[in-house]
């Protein structure tokens, strides 16, 4: 990473070392100071962009973690500057009949990234180490087979030359309580809310059990678990986001003069007569 940018971002690092030691020393961040720290990481996300192009880079972020643990919203912030032709984000549904049939882990694999680009996986292969396992929709000898063979087969996709960062988001009972309840009250939210959701919040300490089972088998050196506190969903995101650029080798953006060239001369040009259909103004 450039130097600048971890001399610019100490501060953000320090609100989550903060964090991570769990002191809750770190005041509320204001939406100007977290717009204006989003911004510039947003930037670095560009340049990052353009170094992925350039160098024909293959990365691939997984985003785990709790219900409402801001799993959405913080892609939502690393890919609304940057380009879906080298970020692209994948949130496979429930398997159909024919995907059920296949090898686990072959419907992921396919969205695997292909030199010069990013792939945030919104969930990934780990729901068989997650909901599947808390909701019985796999065998406990099928979560076992997974957790023992997911180390090798992450290990061939790093092998491969694939950056692969997995990260983990924690909230706590209180604040996932008050989410929920959010999204019941707000008819903009109501459609985040799903029948899982209501039956994973009745089993808190399951998912503990599951998520600990996963970290024990699969934190692995070449594919560790990061850890994200996103109690405070602005710190969380950017604490994230700062993160997921340390880990990558990117270049700094080259600054360009540009000047806009001149527009044509109209050669003659008339607006058009033609009867168009203009939508109301209502605003």
């Amino acid at each position: 990473m450039a130097k600048g940018h971890r001399k610019e971002k100490e501060p953000v690092k320090a609100a989550a070392d903060s964090k991570a030691a769990g002191d809750g020393s770190a005041p509320k961040m204001t939406r100007k100071e977290y717009e204006s720290e989003l911004r510039v990481l947003q930037g670095e996300l560009v340049a990052m962009q353009e170094w992925v192009k350039s160098s024909g880079a293959k990365i691939c972020v997984v985003f785990e973690g709790r219900d409402t643990a801001g799993k959405g919203g913080t892609i939502q912030r690393i890919t609304e500057r940057v380009s879906p032709r080298v970020f692209r984000v994948v949130a496979l549904p429930a398997p159909n009949e024919r995907e059920k049939s296949q090898m686990y882990i072959q419907r992921y694999v396919t969205h695997l990234p292909s030199a010069g680009e990013v792939v945030i996986f919104d969930r990934s292969w780990y729901n068989r180490a997650g909901v599947e396992r808390v909701m019985g929709f796999c065998t406990p000898e099928e979560t076992d087979r997974f957790l023992e063979q997911t180390p090798d087969l992450e290990k061939a996709m790093v092998e491969s030359g694939i950056i692969l960062l997995k990260y983990w988001l924690e909230v706590s009972q209180e604040e996932q309580t008050r989410r929920l309840e959010s999204r019941i009250n707000d008819r903009r939210k109501i459609w985040k809310l799903s029948d899982m959701d209501l039956q994973g919040y009745s089993r808190w300490y399951d998912y503990s059990r599951a998520r600990d089972a996963m970290f024990a088998a699969t934190d692995t050196a070449w594919a560790p678990w990061w850890i994200a506190n996103t109690d405070d969903k602005k710190r969380g995101r950017l604490n994230i986001i700062s993160h997921l650029l340390s880990r990558i080798p990117y270049e700094p953006l080259e600054v360009r003069d540009i000047e806009l060239p001149e527009r044509q001369h109209p050669g003659g040009y008339e607006e058009s007569n033609l009867p168009l259909r203009y939508i109301p103004t209502p605003f």
